[in-house]
């Protein structure tokens, strides 16, 4: 047995706020739509990984979601432009990422990053 892939699920009554979020601003694809769930993804082969943590490094609270992209700085200005709120950085880590955290339309802290180079 080998797992496959892993879904995050986000639980709300308004599935309509996530478009702005995860299509306009982070560029994924509206992939399924069954009216009471919508799922946003790329036709693309990604790692799966789960992470389990006691905090979110640099003494921060641990995302929710954490978002790889590969370009952290127009991540941000498209988050600004629609006028989500930036909790934290952005912030280049003693680890190795250039990272900041941003609120969703639910709620969720979530963390964008890329690895440096």
């Amino acid at each position: 047995m080998k797992v496959k892939r892993i879904v995050a699920n986000i639980n709300t009554k308004d599935i309509s706020a996530a478009k702005c979020f995860y299509q306009d601003v982070l560029g994924l694809n509206l992939i399924m739509d069954h009216g009471w769930i919508r799922t946003y993804g790329l036709n693309e082969e990604m790692s799966i990984q789960i992470s389990i943590a006691s905090q979110g490094g640099s003494e921060t609270n641990t995302p929710d979601l954490s978002i790889e992209v590969d370009d952290v700085d127009a991540a941000l200005e498209g988050m600004k432009r629609a006028e989500f709120s930036i909790e934290y950085g952005p912030v280049d880590e003693p680890w190795g990422v250039r990272r900041f955290y941003v609120r969703d339309p639910f709620g969720k802290l979530i963390s964008i990053l890329a690895h440096e180079h």
